[in-house]
């Protein structure tokens, strides 16, 4: 079991959840909770399979992906923008009915064949650093070196510009950016579409990078539940998102490599021999996300976070309080 190999399929992987953890941190940021990433995932993977397998060109599938994603996620902000809809019940039902709809034009799609993908880069100088060079920069996606542009990129933007700053106003205190001109409905539409076009793009990945060449309803096997914990893990910081979405590719694929050999590290590998323990590392992934969830939700917590001061309260305009 090589360790590098590990930690760089780690990071591979990790950029999916990375760009769905990014999208929920605008999602949350504005104050709207949007649970439905899972859903808009599923949509964008879909949609860039599908059309890297009709027209031949992935990077027209990534596209396509992001603002299936995108519109997709403007469903949810209709439902609790502007009609006040709760939003943890809208986006359980955006995720059903985006797993929906991506399983009804999708159908066939396993069936259909190799497609083009994505290339595949590494960065001459940087490739060559020991250890880490090996990792971050050898034969990875081109859409790993997107994720380490946007992270700064994002960070830079949410703290340091003033629409970041109208951003984290909407999102912890939506009535005195209301009394300053900034017209809240308008900016968490905004940033709701943001967050589809980052969950479209976290599908487009697994479509056209990680686990290319199928198509199905595990295609995203549950990472955008995984994301969606992430965004507390991360305490809705960037840099906090990176490193927790490589932690966590790096875990599922470990999982993967240690339920193989039947000897490992000089013994009899347990994992192999007894599937049940490999049900309880899959698990694993899974059962923290909740934890994270559920710790995340008490009052005392929030507050140590930093979570939004509105996250999930519908504004009205004119009403008192947040």
């Amino acid at each position: 079991m090589d360790i590098i190999i590990i930690l760089q399929a780690g990071v591979a992987s990790g950029t999916v959840l990375l760009f769905a953890t990014l999208g929920g941190i605008f999602n949350e940021r504005s104050g709207v909770m949007n649970l439905g990433l899972e859903g808009m995932m599923l949509i964008g993977a879909m949609t860039a399979f599908s059309t890297t397998v009709k027209t031949g060109n992935p990077w027209l599938g990534l596209i396509l992906a992001m603002i299936a994603g995108g519109l997709l996620s403007q469903i949810h902000a209709f439902i609790t923008i502007t009609l006040q809809a709760d939003q943890v019940v809208s986006g359980l039902a955006l995720t059903f009915l985006g797993t929906g709809i991506s399983l009804v034009l999708g159908e066939g799609l396993s069936k259909a064949g190799v497609i083009s993908l994505l290339p595949v880069i590494t960065i001459p100088l940087l490739s060559e650093i020991p250890f880490i060079g090996r990792i971050f920069f050898y034969n990875q996606s081109i859409l790993v070196f997107l994720g380490y542009a946007m992270v700064p990129l994002c960070w830079w933007f949410i703290n340091k510009t003033r629409p970041g700053l109208h951003l984290r106003a909407v999102g912890e205190y939506p009535a005195a950016a209301d009394a300053l001109g900034i017209n809240v409905y308008r900016v968490r539409y905004f940033y709701v579409f943001i967050g589809g076009l980052f969950a479209g793009l976290a599908g487009a990945t697994i479509s056209l990078a990680i686990s290319p060449g199928w198509f199905s309803e595990l295609t995203t096997a549950g990472q955008g539940w995984i994301a969606i914990g992430l965004v507390i893990f991360s305490q809705w910081d960037p840099f906090r998102a990176m490193f927790g979405s490589y932690v966590f590719g790096a875990l599922r694929r470990l999982i993967l490599d240690i339920q193989g050999p039947a000897i490992l590290f000089g013994m009899a590998n347990p994992f192999y021999y007894n599937p049940y323990y490999g049900f309880f590392l899959q698990m694993l992934p899974y059962a923290f996300t909740i934890i994270v969830l559920v710790i995340g939700s008490k009052e005392a917590v929030k507050k140590r976070l930093g979570t939004p001061a509105a996250l999930g309260i519908p504004y009205i305009r004119g009403q008192r309080g947040v």
